[in-house]
């Protein structure tokens, strides 16, 4: 039987894990919303950042909330750029050609996580949490760091959308949407918009990395994780929907964290993907799509 204690902790897990999933998959169904690209190496960009904040940590030292606050400005900074150089090297030279970009990013995939491997080794790296402090709840007391990892994740989406909405570059984006050849004929910067977008998906992505290091340790291939679940947020909230992912990401993240604590984390991912395979027959479209299959 459950206990309120144990389906409170199951759900502060949760809502930990959704923060930082729509911050992962927001970055996701951008570059598929405006590129009509299927990023493969995504979850890369999450291991990415997480290896980075811890180089950046371990090579400042000594005090662990400058380390942290040094990771958070260098570690997207970085992804960011890799991105973009992705995207100048590969990706336009490939036209952005649907087919073709999937195999070209999972090159980039292997690539990220050879140099990893080659860079820092095979175990996985811990890094110390900036503040340290726990939150005393009737029953148990609780990480006060995963609290602060909610509360930024939040800040975090919320500035990311009100940035695209009152912009010229959303604008932009829009218009490239709806059809590319057409607004390149007035004028949109379509490549360099898409550069951008590519970087901005790859910052979003080592944000999530560098917030979620210190609970679960660097790694080189821990973006396997976070990829598999942004591409079942960005499918059940429809497929560069940005609201949609946003509400997809708290129900796939609150779920999966609630019953990997009271079940097992094997069950939560079966169940997950479940739920996609009968959103898929239900609704191709997503949840948030207007009309049904």
């Amino acid at each position: 039987m459950i206990t309120a204690s144990q389906f409170f902790l199951a759900l502060l897990e949760g809502i930990s894990g959704a923060s930082v999933l729509a911050l992962t998959a927001l970055g996701l169904s951008l570059v598929f919303g405006v590129m009509r690209i299927i990023n493969i190496a995504h979850g890369e960009f999450v291991m990415i950042g997480a290896v980075l904040a811890y180089a950046v940590a371990s090579a400042v030292g000594g005090n662990p909330l400058l380390g942290f606050m040094a990771a958070v400005l260098i570690a997207p900074l970085a992804a960011g750029a890799l991105a973009i150089a992705a995207d100048f090297l590969i990706l336009r030279r490939m036209n952005y050609d649907p087919e073709r970009t999937i195999v070209a990013t999972m090159g980039l995939l292997f690539i990220a996580q050879q140099v990893a491997l080659l860079t820092f080794g095979p175990d996985a790296r811990p890094v110390e949490p900036p503040i340290y402090f726990r939150v005393q709840f009737p029953w148990f007391g609780y990480s006060g760091y995963k609290l602060v990892v909610i509360v930024a994740s939040m800040i975090l989406v919320s500035l990311t959308l009100f940035f695209l909405s009152r912009t010229r570059l959303c604008l932009y984006m829009r218009a490239i949407q709806m059809d590319s050849e057409f607004a390149q004929a007035f004028g949109v910067p379509v490549r360099r918009i898409y550069a951008i977008v590519f970087g901005l998906g790859a910052v979003l992505a080592a944000l999530a990395g560098v917030l979620t290091v210190p609970i679960r340790q660097a790694h080189h291939l821990m973006g396997g994780d976070p990829l598999l679940l942004s591409f079942i947020v960005v499918i059940l909230g429809g497929l560069g929907n940005l609201r949609g992912t946003i509400l997809a990401a708290a129900f796939i993240g609150i779920s999966e964290g609630m019953i990997s604590v009271l079940f097992s984390p094997t069950l939560s991912k079966i169940i997950a993907t479940l739920i996609v395979a009968l959103v898929l027959v239900v609704r191709p479209g997503g949840l948030t799509a207007k009309g049904t299959a």
